[in-house]
């Protein structure tokens, strides 16, 4: 094992070292690290290697460059998205945000939003069950946790359901988009939510301010009511280096009336490029 290792690339292994060095607590949030004429000096390699292996923890949201100061060991605290409990009733239904549930006392705002009617997309229409020229009111957001954005999320909703209701406004109330659903007598009852992970766009690396090389998690949200009536997707786009996603449950629960082979298949079903 270790020959194998010792013909890893040296920047690899310098990489691996200055890692270990900043899990074992040498190096902590907000520390300067080792630059390349340091690193040069302290492992005998060309500028172009000490150069990749900065890269390296750059690329995995490990460390962050400042013009002018250096690299540092990235400061950010990863959000804990607990996915089952973000969407209980007594979050929404008692006028809480599902956020409370992730962000505890830290800030959290929306400093973009749009709300559109538009034609439904043929996938966001297959998933609704609604005809090629239904139109759907569309919610887009993007959410900034600590001075960091860590999520785009767009909302499809049919506007049948939804027309002169305050989710057709970008403040949605107290309780947000579920709670006027429950209002207005479709209450979400069941969620189901697909996961997967590719590469960002070059526009979602701009808006989420993401190091290159930092993949972006999917998830694809689709609420239904008791009826089994699916009334939301939610399409969100997660910066991977910012989220652990958590799904706390019962080893006995037991699946819903819901038949997930027959159900219409998510957005994420198809790999869908946005």
């Amino acid at each position: 094992m270790a020959a194998t290792d010792d013909r890893r690339p040296k920047y690899q292994r310098i990489a691996d070292s200055l890692r270990e060095a900043i899990r074992s607590g040498e190096y902590g949030p907000g520390d300067r690290l080792p630059g390349e004429n340091d690193l040069m000096a302290a492992h005998g390699v060309a500028r172009m290697t000490a150069r990749q292996a900065i890269g390296v923890l750059r690329d995995e949201g490990i460390a962050e460059a400042r013009k002018g100061a250096g690299v540092f060991v990235r400061a950010f605290r990863p959000l804990r998205r607990r996915g089952i409990q973000r969407l209980a009733r007594d979050q929404w239904g008692s006028g809480r945000s599902i956020w409370s549930a992730d962000i505890e006392s830290r800030a959290l705002e929306v400093d973009q939003v749009s709300v559109s009617e538009e034609t439904a997309p043929a996938h966001v229409s297959a998933v609704l069950d609604l005809a090629a020229e239904d139109v759907v009111c569309v919610r887009s957001r993007r959410f900034v946790l600590d001075g960091k954005p860590v999520l785009l999320a767009t909302s499809f909703l049919p506007l049948s359901l939804v027309a002169g209701s305050a989710i057709t406004q970008e403040d949605t109330g107290p309780g947000g988009t579920y709670a006027r659903l429950a209002e207005l007598g479709y209450e979400p009852v069941h969620f189901r939510e697909e996961i997967r992970s590719r590469m960002p766009s070059p526009d979602e690396l701009t808006q989420l301010s993401m190091a290159p090389g930092t993949p972006v998690i999917l998830i694809c949200r689709t609420a239904f009511t008791d009826q089994g009536r699916p009334v939301e997707v939610n399409e969100m786009t997660l910066d991977a280096a910012s989220y652990v996603l958590e799904y706390d449950f019962d080893a006995n629960s037991k699946p819903t009336s819901r038949n997930p082979d027959t159900a219409s298949p998510g957005p994420c079903s198809a790999d869908i490029q946005r």
